[in-house]
């Protein structure tokens, strides 16, 4: 009988000391928003599953805030690409008391959403948006770790017309923030060449007849798509099937793998760009990450997982500076933060965009995207 209340009594008390171990350990939550569903849901899943990676990895280093283990959580919500859908996630994950956000993914909704999280004090890091609004609206907690479209559609206009000799251009948005950002910025670069043509779709549509029957008349050398690529592919297939033989160029939004499928062949007709560039010093790391990726979600990196990866990296590391999960307390050290991703150096300037944010340049050949070279 006495081993037994013995027993009893081992029992509880290592109970309790589970509890308490459990009690102890601080959660720290991160939000994170993207398109999961529509058009652009591989690229948002993608986006989801760097930063999702990055948790993990974390967790299993057991990772530490001012000496004591902490268990990171990813609170992921699909905003559609829709500012609507956009800003209720926003507004879901600041109830629930996130201590950062990464995403969101698309500039569209990463604008509406920044308001929410500026006034809840929490800092918020895209990995893939790139208007250039999204940072200049005189939010402190508002960060990217990519170029903007000012510098993204602007070098893109130079390219076409110093390197591809491009000399009547056609240029179409989707009417996204994103979409008409990029654009605009293109234009702007692409100084010595005619504007023959400025049309604009939706990023759901599905029909172009209209648009490219118009454009085919005006007999551009090169356009310019202001999108993302599920609406690229569309584009370029019915490019062809009317014979407008102009060369296709669009931003980070089309630059994926997935272009040759969507696109039936994109093989030496479309130049596109990247935020973000890895020199031959990084490319170990990221071959490496991407092995990882392909390893645990049976898919190929496309743009952004890297990016997202280095996202959460990046937030953790001002946190464990600040020895604090406390946005209030984190946020500042954030914004004077120096942490060497897979992507490349992390350092932001005083509106939230990296510094010296590099690009890389893109063609397709044999079904597969090359690269052209990395300017900064």
């Amino acid at each position: 009988m006495q081993i037994k209340y013995i027993a009893a009594a081992l029992a509880l008390a290592f109970t309790g000391s589970i509890s308490n171990l459990a009690a102890a350990q601080e959660v720290v939550k991160i939000g994170h928003v993207a398109a999961t569903s529509g058009p652009s849901a591989h690229l948002g899943k993608e986006d989801e599953n760097g930063a999702r990676m990055a948790v993990e990895d974390l967790n299993a280093k057991g990772f530490k805030i001012n000496g004591k283990a902490v268990k990171f959580v990813l609170l992921a919500e699909d905003d559609a690409g829709d500012p609507k859908q956009g800003t209720a996630a926003a507004q879901k994950l600041v109830d629930a008391k996130i201590n950062g956000i990464i995403g969101h993914q698309n500039s569209g909704t990463s604008i509406p959403a920044s308001k929410i999280y500026y006034d809840a004090g929490i800092p918020q890091i895209s990995a893939s948006a790139t208007s250039p609004v999204y940072t200049h609206q005189g939010f402190n907690t508002a960060f990217r770790i990519v170029a903007n479209d000012n510098k993204l559609g602007g070098t893109l206009g130079k390219y076409a017309v110093s390197k591809l000799g491009a000399k009547k251009i056609a240029v179409i948005d989707d009417r996204t923030a994103y979409g008409q950002g990029v654009a605009t910025e293109f234009i702007k670069g692409s100084k010595g060449a005619q504007i023959v043509a400025k049309e604009f779709t939706t990023d759901k549509a599905s029909d172009f007849t209209a648009i490219l029957t118009s454009i085919r008349a005006k007999n551009p050398d090169l356009v310019f798509f202001g999108g993302m690529d599920a609406i690229a592919g569309a584009l370029l297939r019915q490019m062809k099937a009317l014979g407008i033989k102009a060369h296709f160029m669009g931003g980070d939004g089309v630059c994926t793998e997935a272009l040759p499928k969507l696109s039936g062949g994109a093989d030496g007709l479309v130049t596109c760009a990247e935020a973000g560039g890895i020199l031959p010093s990084q490319r170990k790391g990221l071959d490496e990450f991407a092995a990882r990726y392909k390893a645990k979600y049976n898919l190929e990196v496309q743009i952004y997982a890297p990016y997202a990866y280095d996202a959460v990296m990046a937030m953790t590391a001002a946190m464990a500076e600040a020895k604090s999960a406390d946005p209030a307390k984190y946020l500042p050290v954030l914004a004077k933060i120096k942490y060497q991703g897979i992507t490349g150096p992390i350092s932001f300037d005083k509106f939230g965009d990296i510094n010296n944010g590099s690009l890389t340049l893109y063609g397709y050949k044999d079904g597969k995207r090359q690269l052209i070279e990395v300017v900064r």
